[in-house]
């Protein structure tokens, strides 16, 4: 008995893991919140909530969320609405000051956690020097998605090494902050009013000029879609250039960190074709399967 008993204290003085709040900002997005919702469900470890957060939708993105509250009653689903202005940021920022976890992830609507996404994040906020994490993403509506994942991944710490880990870029779509992060940085994040900047990045760098540590971590992963390969080229080139809007706010002129603008313009024909490819096949497989 008496050798259990270091076990056992050892196990007592474990330090309980961080209580994980999502926060889902969300508007017209009737087509994917639901899976979106399910996805955040169903984890191995459950999230202490899970916040939409409705922004003037038209459709019926806050019909799907009520349905699935009654669904779901076990579920810690909490819907709430942002009216006061039109955006993702005062949306975002409203989900993020109302979480009530520890740590809080932010993911877009379209996005669809890995089943262990809340578990990784736990494990990763055991550590107290961590104020924020990302990681890379499967785009779960092209081909070869093994093989986009393996990319993805290799691009972000692609990223790391030519900024000589000075700057980790959080992805908003995978992304989670200590809410005490949060709480430093809120009344300095850009409110970007224009739409002109990466809120994602955004919220790096003003973690960055207080020292605030962003990890990467690449078993902490999430799903989301490619539909941004719909934009038109113009539309498609000025998300792109929101990198140097965002660097040019934050005075940043670090000439590596415009490798991510050369790899989203060099990818986006060649993966537009295949997106167009998949989705033909994907098409032509659910008729056959309805004849």
């Amino acid at each position: 008995m008496s050798a259990d008993r270091p076990l056992a204290g050892a196990l007592q003085d474990a330090p309980e893991p961080p209580g994980v709040s999502i926060v889902i900002p969300a508007y017209n997005e009737e087509s994917v919140i639901r899976q979106c919702l399910i996805a955040a469900i169903y984890q191995s470890v459950p999230a202490q909530e899970i916040i939409v957060v409705d922004n003037l939708s038209t459709d019926r993105t806050a019909r799907i969320v009520r349905q699935m509250q009654q669904e779901y009653p076990e579920s810690p689903i909490i819907l709430l609405q942002q009216d006061a202005a039109q955006g993702l940021i005062p949306t975002r920022n409203h989900g993020l000051n109302n979480a009530t976890g520890e740590v809080v992830g932010r993911i877009d609507a379209d996005s669809v956690l890995e089943p262990d996404w809340v578990e990784q994040v736990q494990k990763a906020f055991r550590d107290p020097s961590i104020a924020a994490a990302t990681g890379p993403v499967v785009y779960y509506d092209m081909p070869m998605r093994r093989f986009g994942l393996k990319a993805d991944d290799k691009m972000r710490q692609l990223m790391l090494r030519l900024a000589k880990h000075q700057y980790h870029f959080l992805f908003g779509s995978n992304m989670a902050l200590r809410r005490s992060a949060w709480e430093t940085i809120r009344d300095e994040a850009c409110l970007d009013p224009k739409d002109e900047m990466h809120e994602d990045i955004d919220l790096s760098l003003h973690l960055f000029e207080h020292d605030l540590k962003v990890q990467y971590l690449p078993q902490m992963v999430s799903g989301m879609s490619a539909r941004r390969l719909e934009d038109s080229p113009r539309d498609y080139r000025y998300y792109v250039q929101r990198f140097d809007r965002t660097y040019k706010a934050h005075n940043v002129k670090k000439m590596a960190l415009k490798a991510p603008m050369v790899v989203f313009f060099s990818v986006y024909f060649p993966a537009k074709l295949l997106r167009a490819i998949h989705t033909a096949n994907s098409a032509q497989g659910a008729r056959r399967g309805a004849v």
